[in-house]
């Protein structure tokens, strides 16, 4: 009768045994499919920095609608340890802060001519002053990698 128990005791740590390991081994190819999603989503975000850079410094968009672009880009990369990016960027994130709170879309189409007037030429004037400083952090993101 004992060594019947003993079968039966050994048979269900055995088949608990083995669903553990089965777990397991879901949970790791779980975590490596998580792993490999994440780094897509890394280097199509680097990708679009990097393109968006190259842009602004060939002119072709006005820079705050690019430094727009890149500090959202910058702050959705899903990195651990993610560095100040506001201490390496200055320049672009001086001057998101700055028109962060400027009305955009319908907003914008909402308000007088003259107060989009006055804005585009605060905008200007915030992008003249900061334009050395940008470009500079532009040339560092046109080949930016983590």
């Amino acid at each position: 009768m004992n060594i019947v128990l003993l079968l039966v005791a050994l048979s269900v740590v055995a088949a608990l045994a083995f669903y553990a390991g089965s777990l397991l081994f879901k949970l790791r190819i779980q975590q490596q499919l998580r792993n490999q999603k994440t780094q897509q989503r890394v280097d199509n975000i680097l990708q679009s920095i990097q393109t968006i850079a190259k842009t602004l410094e060939q002119q072709q968009c006005n820079l705050s609608e690019g430094c727009i672009r890149l500090f959202h880009l910058l702050e959705a990369l899903p990195i651990k340890n993610k560095p100040d990016f506001s201490q390496k960027f200055v320049g672009l994130y001086s001057l998101y802060d700055q028109i962060k709170d400027l009305p955009t879309h319908e907003a914008r189409k909402s308000q007088t001519k003259k107060e989009t007037k006055q804005q585009d030429l605060q905008r200007e004037e915030l992008e003249a002053q900061l334009e050395t400083q940008i470009l500079n952090d532009v040339s560092v993101l046109k080949t930016f990698t983590i």
